[in-house]
Order: structure tokens, then sequence, then C-alpha cells
């Protein structure tokens, strides 16, 4: 995406999106705003400038370099408890098949089937690979004699961030990464 030798286009400098609190409204997906949508934010004085790109751009009355990092101005109070969604489920269940551990061809599972009166909720639904999907069918993991690596749950906000840390995106900008790991703790 972005080369250090070459002048990126305004497309190639999308902003990182801090809360208030400085902390990113989002890891995974990551919180991004496009050039433009930064840009408008920082003349509605919604955002404050925290980085900059060494790009620049201009209109007729005014130049000012693109931001890279910027910062709410109002604190954003994130959902406790995330909507039920099948990206949510494979981040809660960090993207491992629950019976056997595979990464590969991903699906979900209803631990207690809906032929048996299951229902689709955070609390029986999981992660399943394609292979072990098919060879659980219509049973019970106990039926099938499969276990579950842990039982689903539902989640919360705080936990899907943390979750979703564990999986950075493959590109990350030198300015953001101050920003998105100084949380961390630090090795020795």
């Amino acid at each position: 995406m972005y080369h250090p030798n070459v002048i990126p286009t305004p497309e190639q400098c999308p902003a990182l999106v801090l809360n208030a609190d400085y902390t990113p409204l989002s890891y995974y997906p990551l919180s991004l705003w496009g050039w433009q949508t930064a840009v408008k934010a920082v003349f509605l004085d919604r955002v404050t400038i925290v980085e900059e790109y060494d790009r620049e751009i201009r209109s007729a009355r005014t130049a000012m370099r693109l931001p890279s990092v910027i910062a709410l101005k109002q604190y954003v109070r994130p959902a406790r408890h995330p909507a039920f969604t099948r990206f949510n489920l494979f981040l809660r269940d960090r993207f491992l098949c629950q019976y056997c551990g595979s990464r590969d061809d991903l699906t979900f599972d209803h631990v207690i089937p809906r032929a048996y009166g299951g229902r689709t909720t955070w609390e029986n639904v999981t992660t399943a690979c394609a292979p072990c999907n098919l060879r659980k069918g219509g049973r019970t993991p106990a039926e099938a004699h499969m276990g579950l690596r842990w039982p689903p749950y539902q989640p919360t906000t705080f936990e899907l961030q943390e979750h979703g840390r564990a999986f950075p995106p493959n590109y990350l900008h030198a300015t953001w990464r101050d920003y998105l790991y100084w949380d961390s703790e630090l090795d020795a």
C-alpha cells in the first residue's frame, strides 16, 4: 500500500481513528476512515489531528497534509455486547474450528441442532470447519463423540477487541503503531 520512497495517492492514505481516550475505536476490523472522510471531520471540528502523512492536498485557498491518525473529540462508548454476526462469531472463537482446531474452510455449527430445538444464539452456535460440521451432522457433540474446545458464550465487545488484536492487518503505517499497541505489555 504505502512505500516510503513513493509519494502515495490520497486513496492510499487512510486515517486511523482513535476514540477521545486515544484508543482505537476498533482493532478488528481496524478503525480506518478514507482521506475524504477524515478531512471533512477535521473541517467540521469533530476530530483532532494526531499524526500526518507527508502527502499534501490543496484547494484553491488552502493546503494541508493528510491526517494519518485522528482522535474523536467526543468519546464514543462502545456497546457492551457486540452484534451476533458470522464475523464476530469467528472472532470470538479466534478463527478456529472448535472441534479440531483447523483454520481452514470455516463455517458455523449449532451445538444443539435446530432439529432438537437448538436456537441460533451466541450460547448455541460455534465455529466449525466444513469436515467437522459434516461429521457432526444433525447430532449433538456427545452423540457424535466430538468435544468442543470451549463452550459457546456471549462475548463482550472488549473480549472481541482483545481477540482482534491477535490478528493485525497486513498493512500498518508507521505512525499508527504507537496508538495500536500502546497498552500491550512490553517484552523484557
